[in-house]
């Protein structure tokens, strides 16, 4: 079997690499149950289990809740999406669509998984910090799998991370919130006694504690504008209908049978355009426009065929290109589609709404 990265954690690989890794677990637990047997407790070793998995909670919660914070993970959906029928689109599309809606709730679950994070950090705060991250991560756990996002393994993962640093104070949690008793302090256990390495250890979390936030914020904040709502936008931004199209002298009405017509050119993020022909079928190209020479150049870097730049007039609505596209001569006739009209990135906040809209 071949392996190779696609983008998804859900693959057959991952699968088998599980199953094979529980095997041997078996295997190796049961196999060393044997041979230690007469040792009466591994409190040093689960320490210091409990050390790594924190630490690999910290760095995915804090990463994953600055994707959020900074809108890098769930973008707005982008001018291309809003004319994509809502059927044509993947569960996890949707998903993706409605997450990158709303900034508000975008930043609102990327703030709690920052401060599962940060609970996680102390040990003192660990079991509070292992509740909030299990109601996060059981969220994110359902949506993987009722969506069918291909992170469900991954999501899984680290619910059961956070679910086994909360069974280790699972008695006092039960004897205040269910039996409604007083507790004792907890009796944490330090295989190391040495104040002056807990005293290292502590500066220690907090000096890497705030790079890494430091990181973390700088990189969302670059990558949101690069990749983000805040990203640089195309000159020629908008969606372009197009009402006239002529390849090689013939005129081709708007056919919906058409797969060669076009029927949007749609610009946002600069140096990139999008061809839906009549069909809707959407095509990526790269952009290049240069409005003192009045050409647009779409092509793509990969392909061996020499894109000609169209020869370009623009008004305020209207657009006009003449040039050769894939050895094709092309003249076309484009009208600028009016985004107000789209209620999903329109419509404002209501506090009052007589009729549900």
């Amino acid at each position: 079997m071949e392996y190779f990265p696609t983008g998804s954690g859900d693959t057959t690989m991952a699968y088998i690499s599980i199953f094979v890794q529980v095997i041997f677990t078996i295997i190796g637990t049961f196999l060393w149950s044997i041979l230690d047997r007469k040792r009466k407790s591994y409190n040093t070793s689960f320490y210091w289990l409990l050390v790594l998995i924190r630490i690999a909670l910290v760095v995915f919660m804090l990463a994953y809740g600055f994707a959020k914070v900074y809108k890098t993970q769930f973008p707005s959906p982008n001018l291309s999406q809003l004319l994509e029928p809502l059927g044509k689109h993947s569960p996890m599309a949707l998903a993706w669509i409605y997450m990158g809606h709303s900034e508000g709730f975008n930043f609102f679950t990327g703030l709690l998984e920052v401060l599962c994070g940060l609970l996680l950090i102390p040990r003192r705060t660990q079991t509070l910090g292992s509740i909030l991250t299990m109601m996060v991560m059981f969220q994110i756990v359902l949506l993987n799998l009722f969506y069918d996002i291909p992170v469900k393994q991954f999501a899984i993962h680290l619910f059961l991370m956070a679910s086994l640093i909360f069974f280790t104070d699972i008695k006092r949690v039960w004897t205040v919130f269910v039996k409604n008793k007083s507790v004792e302090d907890y009796n944490f256990f330090h295989p190391v006694k040495s104040r002056g390495y807990h005293k290292f250890i502590f500066w220690f979390k907090l000096i890497v504690t705030i790079l890494f936030v430091s990181t973390m914020a700088y990189q969302g904040s670059q990558t949101e504008k690069t990749f983000g709502d805040d990203r640089e936008k195309s000159e020629l931004y908008g969606i372009w209908e197009v009402h006239k199209f002529t390849k090689n002298s013939i005129e081709r009405p708007a056919i919906v049978t058409d797969t060669l017509r076009w029927r949007y050119l749609i610009f946002d993020q600069k140096g990139v355009a999008c061809i839906r022909t009549m069909d809707n079928k959407a095509t990526w190209y790269n952009a290049e426009y240069d409005e003192l020479k009045k050409e647009l150049a779409i092509f793509r870097r990969s392909d061996s065929i020499d894109h000609k730049p169209f020869q370009i007039s623009k008004t305020a609505n209207e657009l006009s290109l003449k040039g050769v596209f894939k050895n094709d001569t092309l003249s076309l006739e484009l009208k600028t589609v009016d985004l107000k009209k789209f209620p999903l990135i329109n419509r404002p906040f209501r506090w009052i709404q007589e009729t549900p809209n």
